[in-house]
């Protein structure tokens, strides 16, 4: 519109050939709007009117250029938002699937869940919080009352390794904790005893937007600020997150616990198999579960997790004194 409004009548006096030029993101935005228009004129007279060369095109003349894109479809995954759109001139339809069904596939994982640490792994976790209710806490009030969230927790192992010379982490999912109607009060001390004393997580993502951000601020002073890490969502920080997740998959680095029947389980995959996405304007996307369908608890938690796999271990460095053994 702005295109149409501002730019195009400074053209009129000299009727002024114009080019557009870039990559288009979504169906409707002005590339791939002036795209299709020059398509349809050249089935009607056959003057070309659109050049495109995607990156297999430009990596035949620059092998720098192609080395880099193929380490960012390792990282990202082929069918990624911004491989397809950025490299692959593919622009992204509207609305669909956040997660199809080849990512369900990618993302189980056939390792058993389990109910404490192993000693000399290390463990992250990410967290959902949920709006304060009282009521019982457990998962109960959901049943009765569908629209209540809920506060999920979801703990991850972190590995430095794949096994097939990825230089980022894997990530397990090993435990999920899932209270609904639960007060604030009350599962700040859950929390703590979960988070430091049985799991000892070494990195704590938490969700710190609107009321959450008090159980945020509770948790950093007691368990430090270098372990817990607030997460604000905004529809940029939403979008980073999403396609940090769908990256996690696409690579085979993220893999959840095989499905044991629980009820942490059987929602968890719930969740995942309605979650949406949109595309939105800037090179941006929103992930959800549409709440007549149910929660989406579960799959933040999950990309929160993904956040806090961020996590770097320290290394002593230095060297002994003289004297010293």
């Amino acid at each position: 519109d702005k295109f149409n409004r501002d730019f195009v009548p400074m053209g009129a006096s000299s009727n002024v050939t114009t080019v557009h030029y870039g990559t288009a993101w979504d169906e409707h935005d002005l590339l791939q709007q002036v795209k299709q228009s020059n398509l349809e004129l050249q089935r009607s007279d056959g003057i070309q009117r659109h050049f495109e060369f995607d990156w297999q095109a430009v990596a035949q003349h620059n092998p720098h250029y192609q080395r880099y894109v193929e380490a960012e479809r390792q990282r990202l995954g082929s069918d990624h938002p911004l491989f397809l759109s950025q490299y692959c001139l593919t622009p992204l339809s509207g609305e669909g699937r956040f997660l199809d069904s080849t990512r369900q596939a990618l993302l189980q994982g056939n390792h058993c869940r389990i109910g404490a640490p192993i000693s000399g792994r290390t463990y992250v976790a990410g967290i959902d919080l949920a709006g304060e209710a009282e009521g019982p806490g457990s998962a109960g009030p959901r049943a009765i009352e569908p629209l209540r969230d809920s506060t999920v927790v979801t703990i991850g192992e972190l590995r430095s390794t794949d096994g097939k010379g990825s230089v980022l982490p894997s990530l397990r999912v090993v435990e999920h904790f899932w209270w609904t109607g639960k007060p604030h009060t009350e599962t700040f001390s859950h929390l703590v005893h979960i988070l430091s004393e049985v799991w000892g997580c070494r990195r704590i993502v938490v969700d710190a937007t609107g009321i959450g951000a008090g159980v945020a601020a509770f948790l950093r002073k007691s368990l430090g600020t270098s372990i817990v890490k607030p997460f604000t969502f905004t529809a940029r920080s939403k979008s980073d997150l999403g396609f940090d997740l769908l990256a996690a998959i696409n690579s085979g680095r993220l893999r959840i616990y095989k499905p044991d029947g629980s009820p942490e389980s059987t929602e968890f995959w719930s969740q995942i198999s309605k979650a949406r996405r949109t595309v939105r304007p800037n090179q941006t996307i929103n992930f959800f579960v549409d709440p007549s369908e149910g929660h989406d608890d579960f799959l933040s938690s999950l990309a929160l997790l993904v956040k806090a796999s961020e996590y770097t271990p320290r290394r002593a460095t230095g060297r002994l004194r003289e004297g010293y053994e």
